[in-house]
């Protein structure tokens, strides 16, 4: 069974409130990149009417997650991952619908591959772009994860 922006989704509901009542949603999701989008609303504004810093980083981490998972999914392993780090620069106030784009597929594709091939940890970088309605870029944030081939030994 694939993943999906609804499976996706229902699992931020169960396991992410926060996020899930930000407005973060998953909208599409491929073997070669992932798009989540949230709007800018009175729940998830700062104090300068624009969407706090926090919900960007909710959004563009599950852009990357999501496509993690997915990878994962697809190997039929048992793989472990963890954000071990996480950069931010922005540079437009993010209002109305903000769209967070990672299209590292055949990169984790290719870290996945590694950490079964070697049974070692790996860390890929991941970049998620954030832009607005009128497609210019508000954020930029990459996340540093961590992969592991999980033991069948308990």
């Amino acid at each position: 069974m694939e993943l999906s922006p609804f499976k996706v989704n229902l699992f931020l509901f169960f396991k992410l409130p926060a996020a899930f009542w930000c407005g973060v949603r998953l909208k599409k999701l491929s073997c070669t990149d992932s798009v989540v989008c949230v709007r800018h609303r009175w729940i998830n504004q700062n104090p300068f009417k624009s969407m706090y810093f926090a919900v960007q980083a909710m959004a563009a981490e599950l852009s990357t997650g999501a496509l993690v998972m997915s990878h994962i999914k697809q190997s039929g392993r048992s793989i472990s991952m963890l954000v071990a780090s996480s950069q931010s620069t922005f540079s437009k106030k993010a209002t109305g619908k903000i769209y967070f784009t990672c299209s590292a597929g055949e990169k984790i594709k290719q870290a996945i591959a590694q950490t079964i091939q070697t049974g070692e940890g790996v860390t890929v970088v991941l970049e998620s772009i954030g832009v607005n309605q009128q497609n210019e870029q508000v954020s930029i944030m990459q996340f540093e994860w961590t992969l592991k081939l999980k033991s069948n030994m308990r």
